[in-house]
């Protein structure tokens, strides 16, 4: 019972050494999105480069950081215990190697045909003037991200798996840093009269600019500041690679078992988050046909939904990874339950209150922070209708970054992959059901992707328990706990709101800071008392482990 208590404190440390740094990444990520929504407001400009990044962006998620991710660690953690570092470096050599030309040769392709990609992924485009050939000319700018941040994933498994998570978790904050900084210093030098416009409004001193010239070359260099970013995260982990070993050779021999391997679990892998990737292409499909704003309404309030799922799903799935990739390596089955189990119980400790403040506090938290500029009270509104919608599934997104790798470290990708193409039909028949039956609109599109997360995470995970048993310790039991004490936190949010209405301040801005800075961390120190008294395992961090996990 200390060795598993011991190896639940050691996984929370590490989670929290990620969390701290993507933390770090999504506070500087939600800065980045108000200087966009700032600057360019919610309609075509921005709808243009939201859509231009995302098919980049999309297959950075297919090809790079997802099926890569799952695959190398897998592969390079079982090299390391079968052959020691020697076999481990060549293997990432290879592996940096093969990808410097499929993924180069990827992005030239890309680059050729952005125009038929953005029609494919926004049709509606079309019927405004000018949105479509705005979309095509930043894809074709940002298009090489994909390379610069698929050569920053191996480095991150790489360093994952010598259980250095901190540099590698912060390195998306250096892409975020870069793109601001970078982009605004682009953007300036291409449209200084447009961005001096902006400042003047925001300080009150005059109107914005309306030349859409200016603008589209603003946007371009917001655009080039995206290529600075990813050479930033990859640069920033260099260092640490050099300080674990790494020396990269020029390797690439395609009949090598380890490099074989990575390609069969990548395979399956792809094709799952192909899946994945095509419920987006679908969502964003349904929502250019719902008019100027909507595509940047669910944008904004998925980046709010990045914060919880990096926090959380992806620091507590990227910890665990290795952990579980090294008991099956060595065929421990009981070990691998319990890190599994382990991480699902913090998922759920994390994940449940933050959907259910999300779902709460939407409106002042996107208020304080966009609603300004050309960032209006609509907008406000209509993101936080949305983000309340995604958040019902946010505990079934970061139950997915644990349970899929899982399956990767046990050799098996096909299941995720079935699994994630089961969900097209699902996802598109709920589309059709929300948005164009029910009326639902934007809204509609987020409550889908949230019910196909759900079903994802709940079938990966009786699978999962098929294979290898079930993960006992009374999962279940915590569960409903920790839903009962959200439960508490909801109602005790409800009624601390009603109390305070009568004083809450008129300006929209000073109701949001109030809501933010007062309600919300009652709500949560509530969630916490009710977690001790229904007694919910809260891991204390700063308490030494009694005994460390392999």
């Amino acid at each position: 019972m200390a060795v598993e208590a011991g190896g639940r404190r050691q996984l929370a440390r590490r989670a929290g050494v990620v969390s701290i740094a993507v933390l770090a990444s999504r506070v500087l990520g939600l800065v980045r999105e108000q200087v966009f929504a700032v600057s360019f407001g919610a309609g075509r400009v921005l709808d243009a480069y939201v859509t231009a990044f995302r098919i980049p962006n999309l297959l950075r998620d297919l090809f790079a950081e997802g099926a890569l991710s799952a695959a190398f660690v897998t592969t390079f953690s079982q090299e390391l215990e079968k052959k020691g570092d020697a076999g481990a470096w060549r293997l990432a050599s290879m592996v940096v190697n093969a990808l410097a030309i499929v993924v180069g040769a990827l992005c030239l392709l890309g680059i050729w045909f952005a125009p038929a990609l953005t029609r494919a992924i926004a049709p509606g485009f079309e019927e405004v003037p000018g949105k479509l050939e705005l979309t095509v000319h930043l894809t074709r700018i940002m298009f090489p991200f994909l390379l610069l941040i698929a050569l920053a994933a191996v480095a991150m498994g790489i360093l994952n798996t010598k259980n250095r998570f901190g540099v590698p978790a912060a390195a998306s904050a250096f892409f975020n840093l870069g793109s601001v900084v970078g982009g605004l210093a682009c953007a300036w030098w291409m449209a200084p009269g447009y961005l001096g416009s902006v400042v003047d409004d925001v300080l009150g001193r005059g109107a914005p600019s309306t030349d859409p010239d200016l603008a589209m070359r603003a946007i371009s260099g917001m655009a080039i500041g995206t290529l600075i970013g990813g050479v930033l995260q990859l640069l920033v982990q260099v260092p640490s690679l050099l300080a674990v070993g790494f020396r990269w050779r020029p390797l690439l021999d395609t009949h090598d078992p380890a490099l074989r391997q990575v390609l069969r679990l990548m395979g399956p892998a792809t094709i799952g988050a192909a899946a994945v990737q095509v419920n987006v292409f679908v969502n964003n499909n349904f929502a250019s046909y719902l008019g100027d704003g909507a595509v940047s309404w669910l944008n904004v309030a998925f980046r709010f939904m990045q914060l919880p799922i990096g926090l959380f799903g992806v620091a507590i799935g990227t910890v665990t990874l290795p952990v579980v990739s090294r008991h099956a390596a060595r065929g421990d089955a009981e070990a691998m339950r319990t890190a599994i189990r382990q991480a699902l119980e913090m998922v759920a400790l994390l994940c449940l209150p933050a959907a259910a403040g999300l779902a709460v506090f939407g409106t002042p938290i996107i208020g304080l922070i966009y609603e300004h500029g050309r960032f209006t009270a609509v907008d406000t509104t209509a993101a936080a209708h949305a983000l309340a919608g995604y958040a019902v599934g946010l505990a079934g997104y970061a139950g997915i970054k644990v349970l899929a790798p899982a399956f990767y470290a046990l050799d098996d990708a096909r299941t995720p992959m079935r699994v994630s193409l089961l969900s097209i039909a699902t996802n598109v028949g709920l589309n059709w059901l929300f948005v164009r039956g029910l009326g639902f609109g934007h809204v509609g599109l987020a409550l889908s992707t949230s019910a196909v997360a759900l079903a994802n995470c709940g079938v990966l995970l009786m699978v999962l328990r098929w294979r290898i048993g079930a993960l006992g310790g009374g999962l279940t039991t915590a569960l409903v706990r920790i839903a009962a004490a959200t439960l508490v936190m909801v109602a005790s949010a409800w009624a601390l709101d009603v109390a305070a209405a009568g004083w809450m301040p008129a300006s929209p801005l000073a109701n949001h800071a109030v809501h933010v800075g007062l309600v919300l961390p009652v709500s949560v120190a509530v969630f916490w008392v009710a977690c001790r008294l229904l007694g919910v395992a809260v891991p204390r961090l700063r308490r030494r482990a009694a005994a460390p996990m392999p």
